[in-house]
């Protein structure tokens, strides 16, 4: 599950150490994006053995020390200052506390396909939003996207496509968009937010700040974590979730993620669902239906839509 995308929407800061050549931007882009997709079906692995909120603080937890030593080791690790707060708490709330939260809650009550679909609906929802809350009034092409996109959602979402009846199943749903709403909420103050710290320093304490909060909900609402069986491949997923899709991915999206225009990193992330639909068929056994795959394009042609009349604003 990927939470590192606000990071696109970041205007440029202080240049940073480059981990390679502009060249080789591509292929780290995409080994990201390719990481990222694979987490939703990994998470997915990992919720048979480790209850959602203790899951969530593990995959941030274990983050953040990650990201709290390579940003040491940069020389850049210190208190972010004051001007940068209000992102360091939206991020960490919203974005990552909020958003995993209620993901990984609603990953046990619908499937994995349905999950990363629903949860990358956000680009839609920062269209809705703007509108709402900063009066941003959607132009022609965003009224569009907007609705080829919702219809998309609303297909999903209908008895055609989902069984209202299975326990869970509608809670499932709307927690899912409700975390694509947070995010999309988080999207639109980094577009205003006038950074001091790069984003990257910023990083482990808006994973410190998501930990924090989730392991006392993840307490409160499962106890100690005692009872999880520690095995090998629990060891690997988690490895692989908090790490390497996690804080790995956000280095490569904080270093690269700005040598390419906002537009083309959309572009890029719109394969993020996609690969994460198509590993959940083939390593959990999701069955797409007709409707899902038209309600999947509808989505998709929503987003892209959304992203080409943010460009042409």
């Amino acid at each position: 599950m990927s939470q590192t995308q606000g990071i696109c929407a970041t205007p440029a800061v202080a240049a940073p150490v480059r981990l390679s050549s502009v060249q080789s931007t591509p292929f780290w882009l995409l080994a990201m994006v390719v990481l990222w997709g694979l987490s939703w079906p990994a998470t997915r692995m990992a919720l048979d053995v480790v209850p959602p909120l203790w899951l969530a603080t593990l995959r941030f937890g274990s983050a953040a020390l990650c990201l709290f030593a390579f940003v040491g080791l940069r020389g850049e690790l210190r208190l972010p200052p004051r001007g940068d707060w209000p992102i360091v708490a939206s991020i960490g709330l919203l974005q990552m506390m909020a958003f995993t939260g209620m993901g990984m809650v609603a990953m046990t009550r619908t499937d994995t396909s349905h999950a990363v679909l629903l949860a990358y609906t956000t680009p839609l929802w920062s269209v809705l939003m703007g509108w709402v809350l900063f009066r941003q009034v959607p132009g022609r092409a965003q009224f569009l996207a907007l609705a080829v996109g919702l219809g998309g959602v609303g297909l999903i979402c209908s008895p055609l496509e989902m069984d209202w009846g299975a326990p869970g199943a509608l809670s499932g749903a709307g927690l899912l968009l409700a975390a694509a709403i947070c995010w999309s909420v988080v999207i639109l103050q980094i577009r205003r937010h006038r950074w001091t710290a790069s984003p990257l320093a910023l990083a482990p304490w808006q994973m410190l700040l998501a930990t924090l909060p989730l392991a006392g909900l993840a307490y409160a609402v499962d106890g100690a974590p005692t009872g999880i069986a520690v095995t090998p491949r629990l060891l690997e997923l988690l490895f692989f979730i908090g790490p390497v899709a996690t804080s790995a991915c956000f280095v490569i999206s904080a270093e690269h993620g700005r040598r390419i225009s906002a537009f083309a990193m959309s572009n890029f992330t719109l394969g993020v669902p996609l690969i994460g639909i198509l590993s959940s068929v083939a390593l959990l056994g999701n069955a797409l239906s007709v409707v899902f795959l038209a309600g999947l394009a509808l989505v998709m042609a929503g987003m892209v839509l959304a992203a080409l009349a943010v460009r042409n604003r």
